[in-house]
């Protein structure tokens, strides 16, 4: 077949030409292009494609009407359901309270801080704090608490000092994830928003507990000064890396303030490698231990599966606090709070009965958060104020105690336990 040379083409009843043709090979076609099979295998549609009568194609993204869209997979996972494996990651829930100085600065649910020594007399608080409309990068995303550690004053750098902000996540929530975790090329994807008081360079480590415990560490850092920023990075699996299908700590993310340099040498970030217990990040600047009273915030983590952070996943405050519930639950003070039935026996009690949000991971501990003589039980009209309190071998779903008083009431006599003061709650805890 010959070559036609021509620069334009137009209809013989036309007043316009169709086709423009350039030197190079291209071709621009005037107004909307009607075609029974179109194939673009490189190059740029830059205003809309048309297919049929329901799906426009453009910059902005693919509009359908009546009819469906078919799509494997987003991300390299599933489309719905659940995607952030991250329980209260919005730092709502908090039932231990709002702030803490001691412990694992523990204040919101799942979350902690841990404080090392060799940081000097300086006290530290965990704390739940409120976001407000100035916040614009999580608020305009839907958070309204996050997560601090604060401290009173500047700390000292020893090299035995170590702070870090903890996230602890079951061995089997890991394994049935989806994620091909012995696979280098295949991804988990974590994302969190990230203010700090101090501009600098911060270590993030993620640590797996089972088989010979794997550690890998990365970097971030805020864009300025008390400015929130969101962070995200994504690490692949390792072919040494073990996860059991079980109830016990398999994961536990680590946001680090400071590490002295007992804890830091010439690690290499963006990879796996066997837990050292003297290399944990790289050596790091001690700006915000030593700097005052520094803080250090974030709310909105997400771990998902595959190699892009996907938006936050909002959940209801009610399932939230449900699945918190798995970790830490508790009999909330009142006047007169219902918490166990049974019987006397002279200046004891014994009764017990179902824990109050349901089955935990694992049989908790459990404690009185206040005034021990706030718990009583109560005998007909005789009350006798608990002086100590046993556990008497409970389970995960429902618990015995043995409750003692100074004085004696009627022996065998059915009674039941209370609390008496707003101030005191009873506890049961089976956190990782």
């Amino acid at each position: 077949m010959s070559t036609l040379k021509v620069n334009k083409l137009r209809d013989t009843a036309g007043s316009a030409d169709a086709i423009t043709l350039d030197p190079n090979g291209g071709a621009v076609l005037a107004g909307v292009t009607t075609m029974t099979t179109a194939r673009v295998t490189s190059g740029i549609v830059t205003n809309t494609f048309i297919v049929g009568a329901g799906v426009t194609i453009s910059e902005s993204g693919i509009e359908a009407s009546g009819i469906g869209i078919t799509c494997a997979n987003i991300n390299g996972t599933q489309i719905g359901g659940r995607r952030n494996i991250i329980i209260n990651g919005d730092c709502r829930v908090a039932q231990r309270g709002t702030s803490s100085t001691t412990g694992g600065l523990t204040t919101i649910d799942r979350w902690r801080g841990a404080v090392g020594s060799g940081l000097g007399s300086i006290t530290f608080t965990g704390s739940q704090e409120s976001l407000s409309s100035s916040d614009t990068g999580p608020w305009g995303e839907g958070f309204r608490k996050y997560f601090r550690i604060a401290q009173s004053g500047a700390g000292t750098a020893n090299a035995s000092g170590a702070i870090e902000n903890q996230y602890r996540i079951e061995a089997q929530d890991i394994a049935n994830s989806g994620w091909n975790y012995l696979s280098p090329s295949s991804f988990m994807t974590i994302s969190f928003w990230f203010r700090c008081s101090t501009n600098q360079t911060f270590y993030g480590r993620i640590y797996s507990y089972d088989g010979t415990a794997q550690a890998y560490a990365y970097s971030f850092t805020a864009s300025g000064n008390d400015t929130w920023t969101k962070i995200t990075h994504t690490f692949p699996g390792n072919s040494n890396l073990t996860f059991d299908d079980n109830e016990n700590a398999g994961m536990q993310l680590l946001f680090i303030p400071f590490y002295g340099t007992d804890y830091t040498n010439d690690k290499t970030l963006n990879t796996w490698a066997a837990h050292s217990g003297s290399n944990y990040v790289p050596d790091m600047a001690s700006t915000w231990l030593t700097a005052g009273a520094s803080t250090f915030d974030m709310t909105g983590l997400q771990l998902e599966v595959g190699s892009q952070a996907t938006a936050f996943e909002h959940r209801s405050f009610g399932e939230e606090l449900q699945l918190c519930a798995r970790y830490f639950q508790q009999f909330e003070g009142g006047s007169n709070t219902l918490f166990a039935t049974g019987f006397t026996a002279t200046n004891d009690f014994y009764g017990g009965g179902t824990l109050p949000m349901g089955k935990m991971r694992a049989a908790p501990t459990i404690a009185v958060d206040g005034t021990l003589s706030h718990l009583n039980y109560t005998h007909v009209a005789v009350a006798r104020n608990v002086s100590s309190i046993t556990n008497q071998g409970s389970g995960d779903t429902s618990f015995v105690l043995r409750l003692q008083s100074t004085s004696t009431t009627t022996d065998n006599a059915g009674a039941y336990a209370r609390i008496i003061d707003s101030s005191t709650n009873l506890t049961f805890d089976a956190e990782l």
